[in-house]
């Protein structure tokens, strides 16, 4: 593992960029890193190393517990992801191991959540991208939206906003999502995955 104190952990939300993708279901990994910047005192600004916003910061309490973070926001769209998180990873020099993508589940109930390190990208295109792009040994934290009504298409589905049901649970899920990523980082998975996995 990679030295504590000055290697940061990168904690890539995958959304599409552009305001009218803002609230959609797909867009969930960007509604919780904005959160994380909100908590760590900073603000999104473009980064000179790819298409992708970034925050740096620190995560923790005060003193050698904390954690440096690179919180990032791939500027491409969702399906080319892989190239902006593997530019920030060599700028950086993030291990993949340091690597969490926050994403949309479709497979998990909504407001669900799943922390895991490596696997399959089940269809997701963010995941597909970033794996092609630097393989597939990261962390994901996994935002259950459960499956499209009826005869939806999943395109469709996740493209939609949420609807006015799960809005009343947004925040808090945005939210929980956010303390998994901080627990992940700063105790590790095992100890997120038992206090997060539902």
């Amino acid at each position: 593992m990679a030295d504590d104190a000055t290697t940061p952990w990168l904690i890539v939300g995958l959304g599409n960029p552009g305001g009218e993708y803002a609230g959609n279901r797909h867009n969930i990994g960007f509604m919780v890193v904005d959160l994380l910047a909100e908590r760590i005192g900073g603000k999104f600004k473009a980064h000179k190393a790819g298409r992708a916003q970034v925050v740096e910061g620190r995560m923790g309490p005060p003193g050698p517990a904390n954690r440096r973070v690179v919180l990032a926001k791939p500027m491409s769209f969702m399906n080319l992801s892989g190239g902006p998180v593997t530019a920030l990873r060599d700028f950086y020099k993030v291990p993949v191991e340091r690597i969490i993508a926050i994403h949309d589940e479709l497979d998990i109930d909504y407001a669900t959540l799943r922390l895991k390190l490596g696997g399959g990208d089940n269809g997701h295109n963010g995941l597909k991208s970033m794996t092609k792009s630097m393989g597939a040994d990261y962390h994901r934290v996994r935002c259950g939206i459960g499956r499209p009504p009826g005869r939806m298409q999943v395109a469709d589905f996740v493209l939609k906003d949420f609807s006015s049901t799960e809005r009343k649970e947004l925040d808090w899920f945005v939210d929980r999502s956010a303390d998994a990523v901080e627990c992940l980082v700063l105790e590790g998975l095992e100890r997120a995955q038992s206090a997060y996995n539902s």
